[in-house]
């Protein structure tokens, strides 16, 4: 008898581990799994450490530390307009990903129905699965042109929606797309799930990264009594190690969130939180800066990907590139198997988007693979010239 539960023993390894040990074992240039190999501001890591100096190392409340919890109200105020009771409708998280987990737990009873717009972050899946919930999947489709909008059909995503919906989750930006969901989108969404009575989970934890004229659109300021806003400091400010997360919204979601909350971690590492309440007052021009210089990055892979044959389509959000692999695909070959060969032979790694689709879809994504900008010029420089080297020989 195996040791497992039914509720997990549906996961196997992660194609971010299983590409992560090839890169080390290959010694190639990881631009597969997104997280910075830089960190983000000195202030911030100071932050920390007079935090950590001052004594601030013991349990924090389980809604989070109240400094961090202002900081959060005070960030969605001045960037979005909102005005957020801290004490009752703001909640910490380890990380956005156990903000989802908490959110599909603290929302979802076994035989409700979960909208995805696929490719999905695999967390949002895996968190209905244990919920017990049942999928109900939108395709996103590739634009026609290398600048154009990932797009999905209205009628596909009214379909979508019954009488059993519970919980729409919409990841905007988006990844591993990098699409931007517009204010038209949006007010369809919200429309339907409020036919329903559902809940709006909008993952924002890119946020911060989308590339003018693009703009981000906080779906919560559309319709913020049926919407759990999820961010978190990770993508932001570089740390993604410390896994500082949040929820915003109303009163009751909040609550159902933070039921899950103090049974998953209870509370999430104090000094950090407190380092992360220091982040979201720098000033704006941080955050204008930031943008640019991930824009700049963005713009050196793309240019870097299609001058070694690939065809990158150009992300408006997230700091991630999909780009079409036709040209170098041998016949028959899935895009796991083609990201497994660009290891081998090119020395780069790349995740295959198909294992962010249901499998219905997946097929038709074999085509593309998924590169990450959110690394330093020689890296980047260096995974261009590979692919370029490559390319020659393929």
């Amino acid at each position: 008898m195996t040791p497992e539960s039914s509720r997990v023993a549906p996961f196997g390894t992660t194609i971010f581990t299983e590409i992560s040990r090839l890169a080390v074992q290959r010694k190639a240039v990881n631009l597969g799994q997104g997280f910075p190999d830089f960190d983000g501001p000195d202030e911030v890591k100071q932050a920390a450490l007079d935090a950590i100096r001052a004594g601030v190392n013991q349990y924090g409340v389980t809604t989070g530390n109240p400094a961090l919890r202002q900081a959060i109200a005070d960030h969605s105020k001045r960037f979005y307009g909102q005005t957020i009771d801290p004490d009752s409708e703001v909640t910490v998280t380890s990380g956005a990903t156990e903000a989802i987990f908490d959110a599909i737990m603290g929302l979802v009873n076994p035989g409700d129905e979960v909208v995805l717009f696929e490719p999905y972050y695999d967390s949002y899946l895996a968190s209905v699965q244990m919920a017990g919930g049942v999928p109900k999947f939108v395709q996103l489709r590739a634009p026609s042109t290398p600048d154009g909008a990932w797009w999905f059909d209205e009628r596909e995503l009214r379909a979508a929606f019954t009488d059993k919906t519970k919980v729409c989750i919409v990841n905007t930006p988006h990844n591993p797309t990098g699409k931007v969901f517009t204010v038209e989108e949006l007010v369809l969404i919200h429309q339907l799930v409020n036919e329903r009575g559902a809940t709006l989970l909008s993952d924002e934890v890119y946020e911060h990264l989308v590339y003018a004229p693009q703009r981000h659109l906080r779906p919560a300021t559309l319709q913020p009594e049926q919407t759990l806003t999820l961010s978190s400091g990770g993508k932001s400010f570089s740390f993604t190690g410390w896994k500082i997360g949040w929820a915003i919204g109303p009163a009751p979601l909040v609550k159902a969130t933070q039921k899950a909350h103090q049974w998953v971690t209870f509370a999430v590492a104090h000094p950090f939180q407190v380092a992360i309440a220091a982040a979201l007052r720098l000033p704006d021009s941080y955050f204008t800066h930031f943008a640019q210089e991930y824009r700049r990055r963005r713009d050196l892979l793309v240019d870097g990907l299609r001058t070694a044959g690939f065809q990158p389509l150009v992300p408006h959000g997230s700091y991630f590139v999909m780009a079409g692999t036709d040209g170098f695909r041998r016949s028959g070959e899935d895009d796991v198997a083609f990201c497994r060969r660009l290891i081998e032979e090119a020395g780069v790694a790349a995740i295959p988007p198909s294992v962010f689709f249901s499998p219905e879809h997946a097929p038709s994504v074999h085509g593309l693979a998924r590169f990450a900008f959110c690394k330093t010029d020689p890296v980047l420089t260096e995974g261009i010239a590979r692919l370029g080297a490559w390319s020659k020989r393929a």
